[in-house]
């Protein structure tokens, strides 16, 4: 997600207003739109540590069920398999419960254009609310055993081969995570934090990625968001645990195609986002 955190406090941002105005409707629709520098999924980068552009769109319905899509320009590791854009289809039903929001949904990442074997479904589970002024969320998504997520090559070498050591393979992945944010009072900065750990394939998958390169690694960020009329600008250091030694079995596939340098190194992400 760069961050899909970066959408969705840009997105609170900009709907508190105008709910506040108008009379709740049975059916909403929301969206935002963003450039960023680069598009960092869990921690690792989609776009070759290069710019990408993201939209998405959610229609919600007053009882709590919501559909919605949400794309982003791929290069290099995030490619799968030869396509340049994911495309996610997502739809679930939300809850309040107490003080707590219960989120409960699926999300099917595409890969248009890209190798057979690339498209992949993961159910997820959220917990949000809100203690004092700062606003929390955890989740979990678990994506079962699935031919795009199998360990098809042990190696980077060994897919360079174009053999596969277990043709057919299946894998599943666990993905954990919590977000935090807190505007600033009397002032257009909100701070917002995250943390993820990731669990699955550690080899490479029929298109030579892993949604968990290395199997089990955590990732994290730290950042700040600021309002400037219709925009919402942000800042983010993202960075994962992910060391080349740990990674270098995965080469040449886990690097950037410029120079061979790390996708999943610290970097600086800064945005622009515009939510109606």
């Amino acid at each position: 997600m760069f961050y899909r955190v970066a959408a969705a406090v840009a997105a609170l941002a900009f709907s508190a207003p105008a709910l506040a105005q108008e009379a709740p409707k049975p059916i909403t629709v929301s969206g935002s739109a963003a450039i960023v520098s680069d598009y960092r999924f869990r921690g690792v980068s989609q776009s070759d540590r290069a710019l990408a552009v993201q939209a998405g769109l959610t229609v919600s319905h007053e009882s709590g069920l919501y559909v919605g899509t949400w794309a982003s320009n791929l290069s290099g590791w995030g490619t799968f398999g030869g396509s340049n854009t994911e495309l996610d289809i997502y739809g679930g039903y939300k809850m309040p419960i107490g003080g707590v929001t219960v989120d409960v949904g699926l999300t099917w990442y595409m890969y248009p254009g890209g190798a057979d074997k690339t498209d992949f479904a993961e159910p997820y589970v959220k917990l949000s609310g809100t203690v004092g002024p700062v606003s929390l969320l955890a989740g979990v998504a678990y994506a079962p055993k699935q031919e795009s997520l199998g360990r098809w090559y042990l190696s980077g070498a060994s897919y360079a081969t174009g053999v596969p050591d277990a043709p057919g393979a299946k894998s599943d992945n666990l993905y954990v995570w919590t977000d935090a944010s807190a505007a600033i009072p009397n002032t257009p900065v909100t701070l917002k934090a995250h943390v993820g750990y990731s669990d699955g394939n550690a080899g490479l998958g029929p298109n030579g990625t892993s949604v968990a390169p290395t199997g089990k690694y955590a990732d994290w960020m730290l950042g700040a968001d600021v309002a400037v009329g219709p925009v919402v600008l942000g800042v983010a250091y993202v960075d994962t645990d992910i060391s080349n030694k740990e990674a270098l079995y995965l080469q040449p596939n886990f690097s950037q195609t410029k120079n061979g340098s790390s996708i999943a190194g610290a970097a600086v992400v800064v945005s622009g986002t515009v939510a109606f």
